[in-house]
Formats: structure tokens, sequence, C-alpha cells
């Protein structure tokens, strides 16, 4: 397939309410008429065109027959040749598997390489599905909490290497870049997680599906990149998903990094945990082989709206306390100084008619935490904003 030139991109900011609201999408559907939602973590912007025309050749082919992968799918090559092009990380394609979703990969892994009762760390906040897996699976959760140290959040690796040593963890699921804090870790972070991870040999999980929606000048460094030792305890969980807004393809790869623990894989049932579509695996290698282009003015639009965010706090409710991400679409505002009489999510839906996320499903002292997903228009997030603030008492725009 060719790829698609940037020129033929849809502008980000041509999104008629009218469309938005048409979608069978849950972000738009489940909200109800005359509100606006900022929830769930999908961009409001169209698929991408190289991802389009990818899936379009597949249909009018007429060929949705059983593919021949004897060898796994050519997903696995292509994640290794996009780990080396974009982080310089010597993935092996081998050591590839493929997954419906990146939520599905976790609960693998986590169901080979532990046990019922077992000890798991994890940072607080953190995407809710992964808390409530540990919590359904009886994974005995140890939080290590981000801690917003005045000019960011920052992961408490002391309390990491004392809460792994008495609480006997078994494993680390390692979310970075951070959802919902926005934070990316430095090489300076990994290095002592991962003297951690040997100090008491940990199985790392770590879900870099944010990975591409990095801003300049932070970067992105794959766990596993970092050491002999680091990868061969690492099991990465990635996807194209969240970076090209593809979430409906169903659709992720787990790279394992322990020898022991890929055995155990595939000594597996073969189609016990289900096997991905075509269809997701040709979204996915043109999204990573053809749509870089989309995704820089993707990340110009993301970087534009972060800032607005930003500003408007600053200028309209200055008491909340929100710090600039360094990765995601995502914002995480923390409303304790306001002294609400009820949980923000619930204030903001009835008086801003905003569906935002936050609250205890993040972490169980995160009921003043309000997460605002800012992938949308520069009209629509004006409009969310605005509603936002007046819902929180913020000054007059």
């Amino acid at each position: 397939m060719k790829a698609i030139p940037a020129r033929d991109i849809a502008g980000f900011d041509d999104l008629g309410l009218g469309w938005l609201r048409a979608r069978g999408s849950v972000k738009w559907h489940r909200p109800g008429r005359g509100v606006l939602p900022a929830w769930v973590a999908d961009m409001d912007f169209p698929t991408p065109p190289p991802v389009v025309a990818a899936l379009r050749e597949v249909v009018d082919g007429r060929d949705l027959g059983y593919p021949d992968w004897p060898d796994g799918s050519p997903l696995r090559t292509a994640f290794a040749k996009r780990m080396a092009e974009r982080f310089g990380w010597d993935a092996s394609g081998h050591r590839v598997r493929e997954q419906t979703d990146l939520i599905q990969c976790l609960q693998l892994v986590l169901h080979l390489a532990t046990s019922d009762g077992d000890a798991v760390a994890v940072q607080t906040p953190n995407y809710p599905p992964f808390l409530a897996t540990l919590r359904t699976m009886n994974r005995r959760i140890v939080p290590i909490p981000m801690r917003d140290t005045g000019d960011g959040w920052r992961m408490d690796l002391a309390a990491l290497d004392t809460a792994v040593k008495r609480a006997g963890c078994r494993a680390l699921v390692l979310v970075n870049p951070h959802n919902p804090t926005g934070r990316v870790l430095t090489r300076d972070e990994l290095d002592e997680i991962a003297a951690v991870a040997r100090r008491h040999d940990l199985l790392v999980v770590s879900d870099e599906i944010h990975a591409e929606l990095a801003y300049a000048p932070h970067r992105h460094i794959p766990f596993a990149s970092l050491s002999d030792d680091a990868a061969r305890r690492t099991v990465t969980l990635t996807s194209a998903t969240k970076a090209f807004n593809l979430a409906a393809i169903r659709c992720a790869v787990t790279h394992y990094g322990p020898d022991r623990l890929l055995a155990q894989r595939d000594a597996q049932p073969p189609d016990l945990y289900g096997t991905v579509s075509p269809l997701g695996v040709a979204a996915t290698l043109a999204a990573w082989e053809h749509g870089d282009a989309w995704q820089r003015d993707l990340l110009t639009v993301l970087d534009r709206n972060r800032r607005r965010v930003h500003e408007v706090l600053r200028d309209r409710l200055p008491q909340v306390r929100h710090h600039l991400p360094e990765a995601t679409y995502l914002a995480w505002l923390d409303t304790r100084p306001l002294g609400l009489a009820e949980p923000p999510v619930e204030k903001v839906l009835r008086d801003g008619r905003v569906l935002l996320d936050g609250g205890s499903p993040f972490s169980p002292d995160a009921d003043a935490f309000l997460r605002l997903n800012f992938a949308t228009s520069r009209q629509v997030l004006e409009e969310i904003l605005g509603r936002v603030a007046g819902a929180l008492g913020g000054r007059k725009g």
C-alpha cells in the first residue's frame, strides 16, 4: 500500500458536534444529550487516512479468510522495526505475541507469572482497569505513590524499594508514560527502578502504550532497553491504538523478555486467549508503516491543547493543581484546594454538563481528582474548559 501524504490528512479542528454526537463509540454515545465528553481515553479525531486505506484494501479484496501466518503475524517483525527506529531498542520479533488488547496482555502475563495472593507493586494513581484486574485476580496491590513535588509528578522510588521488600512482591506493573499524570520517566529514574527490580528479582510488566505520545524535550525510553538484566526480566505491552486512535481494532502486542515466561505462554492451548483479526493487523501495520506524517500533525495539535488546558486552569482556576503533562492527551487535576462538598466528577457533570473521569477508581485517595481528555478540536475543547471552569466556580473567562 502506498503511503498517504500529509496534505491528504483531514484538519484536526474540523470536527462538527453533529458528526461527533452521531458516532456510536462509547465516548460520545454514553453521556447523553447535551453533555460533552472528556472522560474515556479515546481521541475525537477521525481514523488516520493510511489506516482507512489499508482496511478498505482488505475489504475491497473480498478476502477475509483464515490468514496464513505459520510463524506469527507480520506484527512481530513490524514491532521490532518500530522499536529500533523510534527508540533505539533492539527488540526481538521472535519474542512478540499478539493479543486483542492491552488489558488482556496484562491479565495473561499475571496469570502465567503470579499466583493467587501474590503481591504486585503498581504506581498510584493508575489506569482503573489495571487496578480492577489486580483486585479481580486476587493479587495484593502494593501501591507506589506518584508524589506531587511542586514542579511535577514523581514516582516515589524510596517507597518502591521499601514496599517491595516488605510485601515480598513478585512483580511490578510499570505504566510509563504514566496514566493519568502524564509523566515520562527519565533514564535515571528508570535505572533506579531497574536496580530495585534486580535486587528483589522482580518481573517488570511495562505498559508503554503511550510511548509515541511524548512531547519534546521528553522522550520515552523502553524499560527493556536499559540493560541485559532489564531485558531478561521485562514484559513490554503496547499497541498502536492510543497513538493512532484505533481502540476498536482490538490488537495489541506483548514482548516477552524472560525465556521461561515465553515458554509458558507458548505451552498454552493455541486459541485459549483468542487470536487477533487480520483487519486489526492490517490497521496496525498501516499506522506503523505509513502513519508518521499524520502522527506528527496530531502531536502538534495535542501540544497546543495541553498548553491551552494549562493556561485556562492557571487563569480561571488557579487553586486547582495541575502540571503540564509530558505525554498522553490526559490532564490530571487536583481539586482538593477547592474544598468541594461532593466529588468533582459529579459536580462538573451536574453543573457543567461535561463528563470527566477521575475519583477513587484511580486510587483510594483520588476522590478529589479529575482526568480530562483534551484530544479534541479547538472549538470543542474551549467549550469543555469553559463549562468545567464555570462548574468549579472559576473566574470569568
